[in-house]
């Protein structure tokens, strides 16, 4: 079944993207009833990408207190140029191993950790900076050769040796959908990372949670939500349509 073709009108008021936000909440609110769960389970993370300062400025005002970015260099910018706010950024896009030093100093959050290089350069790096740092593992779910993240045969090995690394905060498991209109290629990505988490769940080394499933984006969180997400990636529906394509981000690095 095709998803409906979304609209997203450009956001360039703090009444705007208070209207914006009242309706993705209301749309996860919808999907949560459908799904029997709690709205209170799914976070909302606002995805910040190509939107300038001064559009922040107005989304913060309207109730968005973290903000996910996927390039660092981009991030890194705007949480110097906005630490007056007090924002918590979270850093979602691939990392090379040269920017863990910048993600060690101004990120709350990693939901791309696929690498051991990547896990040891940030742990080295937090530890300097005396932080911690939530992370996600990212899944490569979808079997696209193009995009980042792990094959599901290789996650349960991964997070076994990620105690090793006592700066990082294992929560939980991300992943990124195909690309598609169609809902029958969609949710299988979602459902295979719901029960590869729940596959893992009883072999869990000390110290490491998967309770948190960072799936979704605007044009597919409700399928998402129906299958266990309680995080949810939003960008384009909060502050409206980007100029540039998904494929410049998605599966880019963050460098």
């Amino acid at each position: 079944m095709p998803i409906a073709a979304p609209s997203w009108p450009q956001a360039t008021t703090v009444a705007d993207f208070r209207h914006n936000l009242d309706v993705v909440h209301a749309r996860i609110a919808a999907a949560c009833a459908r799904a029997g769960r709690d709205p209170r389970s799914v976070r909302l993370l606002p995805v910040s990408k190509t939107v300038d300062e001064a559009r922040l400025r107005l989304a913060v005002e309207a109730g968005c207190d973290t903000l996910g970015e996927n390039k660092v260099q981009e991030a890194k910018g705007k949480a110097e140029a906005m630490a007056d706010l007090g924002i918590r950024w979270s850093v979602i896009g691939h990392l090379q191993t040269n920017k863990a030093r910048d993600v060690a100093r101004f990120a709350s959050e990693f939901q791309a950790l696929d690498s051991l290089r990547v896990a040891q350069a940030l742990d080295q790096r937090l530890a300097q900076e005396n932080r911690t740092l939530d992370v996600f593992v990212q899944v490569n779910t979808s079997g696209e050769a193009s995009k980042y993240g792990l094959d599901p045969i290789e996650v349960a090995d991964f997070v076994q040796q990620l105690p090793a690394f006592s700066q990082l905060r294992v929560r939980g498991l991300m992943t990124l959908a195909v690309f598609s209109d169609n809902t029958e290629l969609v949710r299988p990505c979602f459902v295979r990372l719901r029960e590869l988490r729940e596959r893992l769940r009883p072999g869990l080394p000390v110290g490491v949670s998967l309770d948190e499933l960072s799936m979704g984006m605007s044009g597919d969180f409700e399928i998402a939500i129906e299958e266990g997400a309680t995080v949810v990636r939003v960008g384009q529906a909060i502050f409206g349509a980007r100029a540039t394509p998904d494929s410049q981000y998605w599966p880019g690095s963050a460098g």
